[in-house]
């Protein structure tokens, strides 16, 4: 009786063991093959991208995107447009990236704004994906790379570039001046020529385009607004001499007398006119000021680097970055979309159908591109992109804007000294900083 108590009670231990080896390997298969199908589900699956960025008129959003599908048949591009104000753009992002929403994936980034949206934590750290695909940084214009850099990381790729640039007319003008001294002569002796009324014109309204013109001013005499660790800077000699620089062409007599209330619009209209020998603009005035349509001076305009201080030439660095929302659901997929846009093929196709000037510098040898526009073909635009800067780096930078334009303003209206004004932005930024 015993004997068969112990059979009958070794045969179910066996029996259990069975069933659980059977189990063991119906579940490992089952992982394995669940871990395959992944792997398969992972490398066709279908992704939707949202890339967002403002109105396109030139058509090369679409051309873009169609490239890029061509070479990732497994990821589509959806276009959100956006509103054509910067401002308004700039809202709506803070709107549904502070909700934490993932609809956009990829977005355009005006160059002011990666600072802001990583210390935010609104965007992707690219890091990782640069150093793993072996991106070279080197490749982009300098100034471009550190608008994107925000306290040792790059959050954003530089995608299209602008920079200040100096036109003149060439039907008055035989050399260009170098300096901002020798652009102050010539602008003064000239001033009547050819029915010109004015010797220079430039942005001097209190508004942003102020503090693009102020950046050149102060770069070229060795100043800055902050250093590379974060620092307030700009109450020095140099900024000082810089400040200096623009009341006195501001208060001279080869500028309007309304040069206060001076925007790119009233610059542009005043040069196309006939009305100026020299004007401060970005690069698109070369292609408005010879349109034989609405242009009196078509035919007759040059330009160049801006003129030099102490220091040399500086340029204000303006243009558009791509960046990755940090909610994006698929961050893989974005960045190949990002890296395809910033890259060789994605710029071309920006600069040739798009009109826009490229961040790699070895696509202005690239015939096609430089058939596509034409300050693109020449040396001079290539060397203003070169000594292009940035605007203060920083996630509060629309409030060292709106100081510094407040400051400035009231130097160049001559209520306050230039020492003043280089004071009074140490203490405000130090202060907006603290908060």
């Amino acid at each position: 009786m015993k004997v068969k108590k112990k059979l009958f009670g070794g045969f179910w231990i066996l029996l259990l063991v069975v069933i659980l080896a059977a189990c063991s390997g119906d579940s490992e298969a089952d992982g394995n093959d669940k871990e395959s199908d992944d792997s398969d589900s992972n490398s066709d699956e279908q992704v939707t991208l949202t890339y967002a960025r403002g109105v396109d008129t030139t058509g090369a959003t679409e051309v873009l995107a169609e490239a890029f599908e061509k070479e990732h048949p497994n990821i589509k591009i959806e276009f959100q447009e956006m509103p054509s104000d910067s401002g308004e753009q700039h809202d709506q992002y803070v709107t549904a990236f502070s909700a934490k929403s993932a609809e956009i994936d990829v977005f355009d980034a005006d160059v002011i704004w990666p600072a802001e949206f990583a210390q935010a934590d609104y965007a992707l750290d690219l890091d990782r994906f640069i150093e793993a695909d072996d991106i070279d940084m080197d490749a982009y214009f300098e100034g471009t790379v550190k608008a994107g850099n925000f306290k040792g990381k790059q959050w954003a790729m530089p995608k299209f570039t602008d920079a200040g640039v100096l036109f003149y007319r060439t039907d008055i003008v035989d050399d260009p001046p170098e300096t901002w001294d020798e652009l102050i002569e010539q602008a003064d002796e000239l001033k009547g020529e050819k029915d010109t009324e004015f010797g220079y014109l430039m942005q001097a309204s209190q508004y942003e385009g102020l503090i693009t013109n102020a950046v050149e001013y102060i770069g070229a005499y060795g100043g800055a607004v902050l250093d590379e660790d974060e620092n307030v800077v700009v109450d020095s000699p140099e900024t000082v001499k810089a400040i200096e620089k623009m009341q006195e062409i501001v208060g001279s007599d080869f500028v309007p007398s309304n040069i206060l209330n001076f925007t790119e619009i009233e610059t542009e209209s005043a040069f196309i006119e006939g009305n100026a020998v020299f004007a401060r603009n970005w690069p698109y005035l070369q292609a408005s000021s010879n349109d034989e349509d609405k242009s009196k001076v078509a035919g007759n305009v040059g330009f160049t680097t801006l003129p030099a201080g102490d220091d040399g030439s500086a340029s204000a660095l303006g243009g558009w970055m791509s960046m990755i929302n940090r909610y994006s659901e698929h961050p893989e997929e974005a960045w190949e979309f990002v890296k395809f846009m910033t890259g060789p093929e994605g710029q071309k196709i920006t600069a040739v159908d798009g009109g826009s000037a490229p961040t790699l510098v070895d696509l202005y040898d690239d015939e096609e591109v430089q058939d596509a526009g034409v300050t693109f073909s020449e040396p001079d635009f290539v060397e203003v992109l070169e000594n292009a800067i940035p605007r203060p780096v920083s996630p509060i930078y629309p409030e060292i804007s709106d100081i510094m334009q407040i400051e400035l303003s009231k130097a160049l209206t001559g209520d306050i000294t230039a020492e003043e004004a280089a004071g009074n932005m140490q203490t405000k930024i130090e202060d907006a900083m603290e908060d």
